[in-house]
């Protein structure tokens, strides 16, 4: 599956928010490039395209696996905005991210394609995988020992109220779906509906 592999600091400060959860990467509260200071007034549209853009990549998706997961959510009840933030919240580079074994989404990315996370004891290496509540997400035998896995977990700051995390076992168990509260204020989700919904 194809991705992002541009400047993500540049991206970051057109876009106006931290795509790596750190702050690091927009250090200054303009726009690159030569006009960055002079922004112009933007219309509705350019409003809910940029409003997808941030969300898009922040979970480091490509447009059509993005759309797709949209649109699977507009297929569940309730409300689709809050739907789709939650699938999106519930695959598994996310939530390996959110346990704490990455230090961001895109180093999560990779340990999962390398194959060193287990779902509920078995191997997988699908970033996008739709993790179930009650799945428990872990780390391979010989995956354990890995320093940057540690480095992760000791700087983590904070874990969600829907992962709860085993020290000796160095597994996490995602046990139910988070509210809407409990996912990037940030963001705006109604724009992205009003955006597909064109």
């Amino acid at each position: 599956m194809a991705r992002y592999t541009g400047p993500r600091h540049k991206l970051a400060r057109r876009l106006g928010i931290s795509l790596d959860g750190t702050g690091k990467d927009v250090k200054r509260n303009f726009p690159p490039g030569q006009h960055g200071h002079g922004r112009r007034k933007m219309s509705e549209y350019a409003v809910q395209l940029t409003e997808k853009q941030k969300l898009r990549h922040m979970y480091g998706m490509m447009e059509k696996q993005f759309r797709k997961l949209f649109d699977d959510a507009g297929k569940l009840g309730g409300v689709h905005g809050e739907n789709f933030m939650k699938l999106l919240e519930s695959r598994l580079d996310n939530l390996v991210y959110r346990l704490g074994f990455a230090a961001t989404r895109p180093a999560a990315r990779q340990l999962v394609t390398h194959g060193h996370i287990t779902v509920n004891g078995k191997k997988l290496d699908i970033p996008s995988y739709r993790v179930k509540p009650g799945d428990v997400i872990g780390l391979r035998e010989k995956s354990r020992g890995l320093q940057i896995v540690k480095d992760s977990l000791e700087a983590r700051a904070f874990l969600p109220n829907y992962l709860s995390f085993d020290d000796a076992a160095m597994e996490g168990t995602y046990t139910r779906l988070p509210d809407r509260e409990e996912l990037p204020a940030e963001i705006n989700e109604t724009l992205i509906v009003e955006f597909y919904s064109r």
